[in-house]
C-alpha cells in the first residue's frame, strides 16, 4: 500500500506535537481487516524509537538513525495489513542513576566526563568513587564485568522523564497511531532503565538484577507474549547497544525453543550504532549478531518481502 497523505519524510527529524487526530482517521479510512482476523500474526518491536536516540541534535543522537526510522516507518505503511502489532520501548532515566556523572566522583572531587569508562579496577584503587550507594556500586562494576562481560560506561543525560527527548519520534508515532485505527490493534508500550541504581540496555532486563525491584529480573511475561507471534520484526535504537541486548535476552530465553528463534527478524537497515571516540560499538556488534545468525535469528532488509 502506499504512505497516507500526512506523513511526509522530511519532518522524521523534527520535533513536533504529533497528530493523532489525523493520524487515526486515515487509519480508519483505509479499511484495512482487523488484526484478530490475520492468520499469520507478526509483531514489530520497536526498541527504544526515541528522540534522543535518532534526532540529530538529541542528546545520544546515533548516526544514522534518521534514515533507519524513515525505512521503518515507510515498512509500517507499506506492510500495514500484514503487521499484526506493534510494541515499542521507552528508555526512561532520571538524573541520578549509576551510568550519569552525579554518581561518581574522582580523588579530586571532579564528576567523570560522558563516555568515560570505569572498571572494577578503576573502583578498586580509588581512580573513581560512588558517592551514592557505595557498597552496592563497588559490587556492581564487578558483577557487570563478570555477569555481563562489559565495564560501566558514563553516558550523557539523554531520555530524561518528562523531556522532549525521552518521546517517540513524532513521524514514527504518527505510523504507530496509523496502524493501530487501521487495524484495530492496540500498541504495547514498554518503559525500562529508571531503576538508579543498574543499567537497563536490553528491554527485558537490566544488566544487573535487583532482586527487590518490581522491574528488577527478566520480563518473561513479555517474551512469553512475543513466542505467540508466528514472526517476529526487531528494530530501533542503537543497533550496538540496546537492540542488540533487546536480542540477545530473546535469544538466551528460547535457547532451548529454535522454532522460535526461527521466527527472529532483526532488520539491519532500520538500526545503527553508538558511535565512540575509543571502542568500535559497530564491529562488536556485527560479531555478536553473525553468532545469532548461526542459531537461526534470520538477518533482513527494510525491502525484502514479510515472510
Amino acid at each position: 500500500m502506499t504512505t497516507p497523505r500526512f506523513y511526509d519524510p522530511h519532518k522524521i527529524d523534527q520535533l513536533y506535537a504529533p497528530d493523532t487526530q489525523t493520524a487515526v482517521e486515515e487509519g480508519l479510512r483505509a479499511n484495512l481487516k482487523p488484526a484478530a482476523r490475520d492468520s499469520r500474526r507478526v509483531i514489530l518491536l520497536l526498541v527504544d524509537p526515541q528522540v534522543d536516540f535518532i534526532h540529530t541534535k538529541g542528546a545520544l543522537s546515533v548516526p544514522g538513525a534518521v534514515d533507519d526510522t524513515q525505512r521503518t516507518i515507510e515498512w509500517i505503511y507499506r506492510n500495514a495489513e500484514e503487521v499484526t502489532a506493534i510494541a515499542a520501548s521507552l528508555d526512561s532515566h532520571t538524573p541520578m542513576q549509576i551510568f550519569y556523572a552525579t554518581w561518581w566522583t574522582d580523588e579530586q572531587g571532579n564528576h567523570p566526563a560522558p563516555f568515560t569508562s570505569i572498571s572494577a579496577e578503576d573502583v578498586a584503587k580509588g581512580r573513581w568513587k560512588p558517592v551514592i550507594e557505595p557498597r552496592w556500586s563497588i559490587d556492581y562494576v564487578h558483577k557487570l564485568e563478570k555477569q555481563a562481560r562489559k565495564t560501566l560506561m558514563i553516558w550523557p543525560y539523554h531520555t530524561m522523564i518528562g523531556t522532549p527527548g525521552q518521546a517517540i519520534v513524532p513521524a514514527l508515532y504518527e505510523a504507530i497511531a496509523y496502524h493501530s485505527a487501521a487495524r484495530r490493534a492496540q500498541p504495547t508500550f514498554l518503559t525500562k532503565g529508571s531503576i538508579a541504581k543498574t543499567e537497563n540496555y536490553s528491554i527485558l532486563e537490566p544488566e544487573v538484577k535487583v532482586p527487590d525491584h518490581p522491574m528488577g529480573g527478566l520480563n518473561t511475561a513479555f517474551l512469553d507474549m512475543l513466542a505467540t507471534y508466528d514472526l517476529i520484526y526487531v528494530a530501533g535504537q542503537a543497533k550496538s547497544h540496546c537492540v542488540l541486548e533487546t536480542v540477545t535476552s530473546i535469544m538466551s530465553y528460547f535457547k532451548d525453543q529454535p522454532d522460535v528463534i526461527d521466527r527472529l527478524r532483526f532488520m539491519m537497515d532500520c538500526t545503527s550504532s553508538v558511535q565512540h571516540p575509543a571502542v568500535d560499538f559497530e564491529a562488536l556488534a556485527n560479531q555478536a549478531l553473525a553468532e545469532f545468525e548461526k542459531q537461526g535469528m534470520h538477518m533482513v532488509t527494510s525491502k525484502d518481502r514479510i515472510g
